[in-house]
């Protein structure tokens, strides 16, 4: 059987897919991934070893612009050219995991008549998977809230597929990755895949006091590190590649990003945590509503962005910290787990695998 995988923008959008590829090889599938011939997600897929195809892509907004019209133009090119290599690959299905790119690839698949299966992994449906959800065999999320929001006959709550090397991480490693010798409590910040301006800005500002008490590593995206920051016990590095699950096992407590991937990863390990959600300035407030939804279920501290200082986050940090213990427990008695089992099984049940 062959599978191809779609999905793109973000690390958000493709990491779940690198996520399923051990279970998906030992199920016996072929596997290749299509996206887009410019994006970043090229670059994570191509240590993988899959055959990549990309394809044109243009950016879907919700409110007016020029660029629509050009945009739609490249959506349309790219149908053309996923419907190609569809017709050259033959894959038996296709698992989308959203993005712009998965538009033109799934209106190709609906054209060449092969079955598709949706992750969405906000609380609120994305507007590309808006448009493919109609033309999906079948469609996985991650919030129960989501479910309401997809056709029944399609909907099924899965959760996130976690890489097992973040699940395996070891906190001795972690900590002499960060080179960190003392047994201050470590803090992990993470401010997303491009990092963030504001997140930075108020982590360095408050490093004096939060370092008398804590250790830092902080992840603070491509071109991010600030040279005139560095001192004893803060760690800066634009992303944590093979140490990821390493520092995640080093780290007492983590500032996130409200991503529906990180947050999964976040309540798969019970990890306390500090959410500062994407503004609605910068975003549509999906990571607003993810965060909310975690916060009400008891597993979270939630920074507003738009009002954050240094001050406000390192009280957030101090106060989560003494009660970390409350956190981890609630997150243990979720009883969420992995979904890369549930989502292969409905993968396998499309593909009619026997």
């Amino acid at each position: 059987m062959k599978i191809m995988l779609t999905g793109g923008g973000t690390a958000g959008h493709v990491m779940p897919n690198i996520a399923l590829l051990p279970a998906l090889r030992a199920a016996g599938y072929d596997i290749s991934y299509i996206g887009s011939a410019t994006g970043m997600e090229k670059d994570i897929v191509g240590p993988t070893g899959l055959p990549y195809y990309g394809i044109s892509s243009g950016k879907l907004r919700r409110y007016l612009s020029a660029k629509n019209f050009t945009d739609a133009l490249r959506v349309v090119r790219g149908v053309g050219q996923a419907r190609k290599i569809l017709k050259r690959v033959k894959p038996d299905i296709i698992f989308s995991k959203g993005g712009f790119v998965v538009v033109p690839v799934v209106l190709a698949a609906r054209l060449a008549k092969v079955p598709v299966v949706i992750h969405e992994s906000d609380i609120t449906v994305g507007l590309a998977n808006k448009i493919c959800i109609p033309h999906a065999a079948r469609v996985c999320c991650v919030f129960p809230e989501t479910m309401a929001q997809l056709p029944k006959a399609k909907a099924h709550l899965t959760g996130t597929p976690i890489r097992q090397e973040i699940l395996d991480g070891s906190r001795i490693k972690g900590l002499v990755a960060c080179n960190f010798s003392d047994e201050k409590p470590v803090i992990m910040i993470m401010g997303g895949s491009q990092g963030s301006v504001n997140v930075n800005k108020s982590v360095r500002s408050a490093l004096d006091g939060l370092l008398l008490d804590f250790n830092i590593v902080h992840l603070c995206g491509a071109g991010n590190v600030d040279e005139t920051a560095n001192r004893e016990g803060y760690l800066q590095l634009e992303y944590a590649g093979d140490d990821m699950g390493h520092l995640y096992a080093a780290a007492d407590l983590v500032v996130s990003r409200a991503g529906a991937n990180s947050l999964g990863e976040l309540l798969a390990l019970a990890k306390p945590h500090v959410l500062i959600p994407l503004s609605r300035k910068a975003s549509r407030g999906d990571q607003i509503l993810n965060a909310q939804s975690f916060e009400r279920q008891g597993y979270s501290v939630v920074v507003d962005e738009d009002s954050m200082t240094s001050d406000i986050l390192a009280q957030a940090i101090r106060e989560t910290y003494e009660n970390r213990g409350k956190y981890a427990a609630a997150m243990k008695k979720s009883g969420v787990e992995n979904g890369i089992d549930s989502i292969v099984k409905i993968i396998n049940e499309v593909a009619k695998v026997k």
